[in-house]
């Protein structure tokens, strides 16, 4: 013979636990004027053959056509409760559940005002209460016996993580600006995420933003971008990069992977190959030039063996050449200026 539950209650639920069933498996037998339990912290959902017959609150109740109404029409009018009926009862958890961990799995794409097309990580946390228990049970739980947060996580997850990234392209700040802005982001997305866990009989009660990061590459440009900046314009720029990679060249072993950068380089550093050409032959120059001195007549710089100013034509008075150093001297000089030699 079934037992037959005269008391109907589930004194203990884990802290990740949202709903238990009674019992966990099959249909129950209860007799008209079975004891109801409920807990402080606990709703119960009274089904019977599959439906929603009516919802209890904290308390002790007795089964009955009265609070029961749909009972009369599912049991038979003639009814009086000697005969028990088959039915479940659900207890939903109506605690706040906190700590609840959200992050995207995956980088999202994000097309940022300042450095274009940018991918970023993001995590955080939300609680969460049921809301609504028949309507939870009847959309998620289903005749599972027991339902934990574990299995709705993934399933909240994802919905956070498209309406946060709906509202950060929404939002159109830079990845410079996100750092002073979490707390506009946690409370835009939990605004855009109410209706959809209202629609699961759940009601999101707190939502945060703890961390926006840039991925690998993202970062990198970044810092690419911040040396540009520091050095000052797009020429520059191209240079620093084309040092830098013959730098990473000069540093590492292997023909195969050398002869790869060194294209990168030189082709990212065109620029820079002409400024260093201009710059050896200004050197080049400047050493086939020589020595030269100061015309007294007009301040022109002439040869050191000029005789004549090819400037103003004035003759130069011979000064002739230190001994020692062989630097010119000026006319009349008794030591050298340039090693201090006597040479008068």
């Amino acid at each position: 013979m079934a037992r037959i539950f005269d008391i109907i209650q589930m004194p203990d639920m884990g802290e990740m636990e949202i709903v238990r069933r009674f019992p966990p498996t099959g249909s129950g037998d209860f007799m008209i004027g079975s004891q109801l339990i409920v807990r402080e912290f606990q709703t119960a959902v009274f089904f019977r053959d599959g439906k929603a017959l009516d919802v209890f609150g904290p308390g002790r109740h007795t089964i009955t056509t009265a609070n029961i109404p749909l009972l009369v029409s599912l049991i038979g009018l003639a009814f009086r409760g000697e005969t028990p009926f088959k039915a479940e009862v659900y207890f939903v958890n109506m605690r706040e559940f906190v700590d609840m961990k959200w992050g995207t799995p995956e980088p999202i794409a994000l097309r940022d005002a300042e450095l274009g097309m940018v991918r970023l990580r993001a995590f955080g946390t939300y609680s969460m209460q049921v809301s609504d228990p028949q309507l939870f049970v009847n959309k998620i739980v289903g005749a599972q016996g027991l339902y934990e947060t574990s299995q709705i996580e993934g399933f909240l997850r994802s919905m956070v993580v498209s309406k946060f990234a709906d509202f950060l392209a929404e939002a159109g700040k830079s990845l410079f600006d996100l750092p002073s802005l979490y707390d506009e982001l946690s409370a835009g997305t939990k605004a855009k995420l109410q209706d959809d866990f209202a629609s699961l009989g759940l009601n999101l009660k707190t939502f945060y933003v703890f961390s926006i990061t840039p991925t690998e590459e993202t970062a990198k440009a970044i810092d690419e971008r911040a040396a540009m900046g520091a050095i000052g314009d797009m020429q520059k720029y191209l240079q620093f990069k084309a040092a830098r990679a013959m730098g990473d060249l000069a540093t590492r072993e292997g023909a195969g992977a050398g002869t790869a950068e060194l294209g990168l380089g030189l082709g990212a550093g065109a620029g820079m190959g002409a400024m260093m050409a201009g710059m050896i032959s200004q050197a080049m120059q400047a050493a086939k030039a020589g020595p030269t001195k100061t015309c007294p007549s007009c301040g022109a710089s002439i040869p050191a063996d000029a005789k004549f100013c090819p400037n103003c034509g004035t003759k130069q008075e011979a000064g002739g050449f230190c001994p020692q150093c062989g630097a010119p001297l000026p006319p009349g000089a008794k030591f050298c200026p340039n090693c201090g030699a006597k040479v008068g």
